[in-house]
């Protein structure tokens, strides 16, 4: 662990498991409800995985209803500052299962792994007054926060991890962002699609950009993150639900807009129907 790592102090669960701290107060009776419907719904019906998830016309619509209410009640309730809520190491779940791709088909990644990610550097483009790369060693160097937190997957599972990761607004002091930036996209390894022309992607608004909990995790567990897990680094963007914490991340692009980026929504799956907010 890094001499610099900040690691929060644990806290209380509220009831009924809510993954957000709500200030001492309970999230609003409503969107309790809705969220439940939301994800009894998964559970009834046994869908296997977000690929299958996204082809129904269904759950894009339901997910969507969720995600506009939790991003209005985010910003009504919780503020920019809200934690997303920490547990104690008891909590952690032994095997952390991988969410979507568990090995990248993709050449330049497999040959990145095979020597151990040396060769591995992340590289940050867009409006930032200074792009730049940095190697997995930069990143490890940088400050850090360790935080054991629940990720929830839209496929109705959860788990909980330690994760350590350089704290993200630390690498934007270094690159600086221009005024103009308002997202962060997240380009990765892993490709969606035969023929490797849709690699996944993600991206974020700059506030949570800047949250304490917003890190480039490079270690689970006390351990180097595993390839099923998103290694070298995947984005921990704890507010939101799993498909936004991108794995294998490649490049960081700073953009105003989202309108000559692929589909244009922000995301593989908001390309497909998702939400681009998708809070907890």
């Amino acid at each position: 662990m890094n001499a610099d790592d900040e690691s929060a102090p644990t806290l209380a669960a509220p009831r009924g498991g809510a993954s957000v701290a709500w200030g001492g107060a309970a999230p609003p009776a409503a969107r309790r409800r809705f969220l439940g419907r939301v994800a009894a719904s998964i559970a009834a019906l046994s869908v296997g995985g977000c690929d299958r998830l996204s082809q129904t016309n269904w759950f894009p619509k339901m997910l969507g209803s969720a995600e506009t209410l939790n991003g209005r009640l985010a910003r009504a309730v919780t503020g920019h500052e809200a934690m997303a809520q920490e547990f104690p190491p008891a909590d952690i779940t032994p095997n952390f299962r991988s969410n979507g791709t568990a090995v990248p088909d993709n050449p330049r990644y497999a040959a990145l792994a095979a020597n151990g990610f040396r060769d591995y550097a992340l590289e940050v483009t867009g409006l930032v007054a200074k792009p730049a790369r940095f190697t997995l060693a930069e990143l490890q160097s940088m400050p850090s926060r360790t935080q054991i937190t629940r990720h929830d997957c839209v496929e109705g599972w959860s788990a909980i991890g330690q994760w350590q990761g350089a704290r993200l607004s630390a690498l934007l002091d270094v690159v600086q962002p221009a005024r103009s930036a308002r997202f962060v996209v997240f380009h990765c390894a892993d490709p969606m699609e035969e023929g490797r022309t849709a690699p996944y992607y993600e991206s974020i608004g700059m506030d949570d950009a800047y949250h304490v909990q917003t890190i480039l995790a490079y270690a689970l567990n006390g351990a180097p993150l595993p390839i099923k897990n998103g290694a070298p680094i995947r984005l921990r963007v704890e507010r939101q639900l799993g498909y936004k914490h991108a794995k294998y991340v490649m490049r960081l692009e700073l953009v105003e807009s989202f309108v000559n980026i692929r589909g244009g929504q922000g995301g593989y799956w908001e390309d497909q129907g998702y939400q681009w907010y998708a809070g907890i």
